[in-house]
């Protein structure tokens, strides 16, 4: 009898580099035991150094796929990344609804880290509107929150979005200089919970694209949200570790190992 796994679906760009976007979400999701669902939401210009460009795909012929996999085939979870233009994330609220009520990791995909432009002012304003209120947890590391919640201050940021809907916010701590990585983890009404990991190196690209992916397949089997962070920190600290030199710009993260 053929195997079941948890299932994620999966709407991201893509990165010709195979460092970010879907690649980074099929090969986390399935190295966490969990079978990528991929639909893609724009095709980028980008290498290991920055994104010089990216197109959208039309919403239509993305609502077309998830509507023919849904109907075919369980979800268990779903994630976003970058979504490339506003009316995809008005298709999606209106999407999700349809398939029900999922687990919804958010990775609100702003900007690259070279400082290329993956979002504009109409699509952060969708996906404050549309998205945030739907999803389970966003993503976003420190210049994304402080994008997104309007202040320097990760705390006052992250209630911020909170305030506005979103059930729980992961500012990830990737993006600082700090000796330490910390993820902090706001909720509404509990306590800030803090994890703090060895910084490993300076900056890897799709690092952010791994945590995210690695906790909807987590979410997706059935964890509370703590637990799935902490195994999407695992298993992303170990693909860090054994990070790849694909160009000239940022290693990868290895994401073909299995979590420990």
């Amino acid at each position: 009898m053929p195997n079941k796994r948890p299932q994620v679906l999966v709407i991201s760009g893509l990165d010709p580099s195979g460092g970010a976007g879907i690649q980074a979400d099929i090969q986390a999701i399935t190295a966490m035991g969990a079978h990528p669902l991929p639909v893609l939401s724009c095709l980028t210009v980008q290498d290991t150094c920055n994104v010089h460009g990216a197109e959208a795909v039309d919403p239509e012929l993305i609502a077309h796929q998830i509507r023919c996999v849904a109907a075919d085939a369980p979800i268990h979870a779903v994630k976003t990344g970058a979504m490339g233009d506003q009316r995809i994330v008005r298709m999606l609220h209106t999407i999700l609804a349809e398939i029900g009520p999922l687990p919804l990791v958010v990775d609100p995909v702003i900007k690259a880290a070279g400082g290329g432009e993956l979002a504009d002012e109409q699509l952060v304003e969708a996906m404050r509107s549309e998205l945030f209120p739907l999803a389970s947890v966003l993503t976003p590391n420190g210049p994304e929150l402080a994008q997104l919640g309007g202040s320097e201050q990760l705390a006052s940021s992250a209630h911020a979005l909170l305030d506005g809907g979103a059930k729980a916010v992961l500012a990830t701590g990737g993006h600082s200089t700090a000796p330490t990585i910390e993820n902090r983890l706001f909720r509404k009404d509990e306590e800030e919970t803090v994890w703090q990991l060895e910084r490993i190196g300076a900056e890897y690209h799709g690092s952010g694209c791994t945590l995210a992916a690695a906790l909807s397949a987590g979410l997706a089997g059935g964890q509370e949200l703590p637990q799935a962070i902490e195994q999407a920190q695992r298993f992303t600290g170990n693909a860090i570790r054994q990070a790849l030199h694909v160009g000239r710009g940022q290693p990868v993260p290895d994401r073909g190992i299995q979590d420990e």
